[in-house]
């Protein structure tokens, strides 16, 4: 219930097993293979990983330099060199996250948001291209949609005339959605009691045999 020399004890032990062997792993899944094996891989080959194979890549002196500037934090003097490799990583890291986040979210989401609102079929029948009132139904409501909710969301101007109304309809979506969601959660969760009761009563306790089929020998 409070810190004592047990407490602090276990604590030091689990923090400091765990640093030293992520950093063991680290050292040896990562740095050895990734740099210091395309840095001399005939060395790395004869010492430590016979699998290593290839020509010296130069390139990954980067990432070299980049990490001991990093270490440099730990130095008594010149700790502000470890800002550059700090910088250039989360702008680096950051460059990709916003590149897969705009090609994955948001421009399929608004791809698949806007679709025709006249849409044609095929007929069994003739073969021909009719028009189909019910997907193209399902494309409008699903472009008014996205746009009501989006000026429900838009607050730089105030929810009053046709923009409340819209808003206001933007509401109704949310809630249809949120409520749907919710629904669909507690079906599920009421669907794994079901099955826990089931098992419970029929196969463990056999209480729920209405046709008799069971015998006890």
């Amino acid at each position: 219930y409070r810190d004592n020399p047990f407490y602090k004890t276990a604590e030091a032990i689990v923090v400091g097993v765990s640093a030293a062997y992520w950093m063991v792993v680290g050292f040896w899944d990562t740095i050895v293979p990734n740099l210091l094996g395309k840095l001399a891989p005939d060395t790395i080959q004869a010492m430590f990983l016979p699998g290593v194979s290839g020509e010296t890549q130069w390139m990954y002196l980067v990432p070299l330099i980049l990490g001991i500037m990093l270490l440099w934090r730990l130095a008594p003097v010149g700790g502000w060199i470890s800002r550059w490799p700090m910088a250039f990583i989360i702008g680096v890291f950051c460059g990709i996250r916003l590149l897969g986040f705009l090609h994955g979210d948001f421009l399929s989401q608004i791809r698949n948001s806007i679709d025709s609102m006249y849409v044609l079929t095929p007929d069994p029948a003739t073969g021909l291209d009719v028009f189909d009132p019910w997907q193209s139904l399902k494309n409008l409501t699903l472009l008014v949609g996205v746009l009501t909710c989006l000026v429900y969301f838009f607050f730089s101007i105030e929810h009053k005339g046709v923009v409340g109304k819209t808003a206001r309809v933007g509401i109704w979506f949310l809630m249809i959605t949120f409520g749907a969601a919710f629904g669909y959660t507690v079906m599920g969760r009421i669907a794994l009691l079901s099955i826990r009761l089931e098992f419970l009563f029929d196969d463990w306790l056999w209480l729920i045999d209405p046709l008799s089929h069971r015998v006890l020998g």
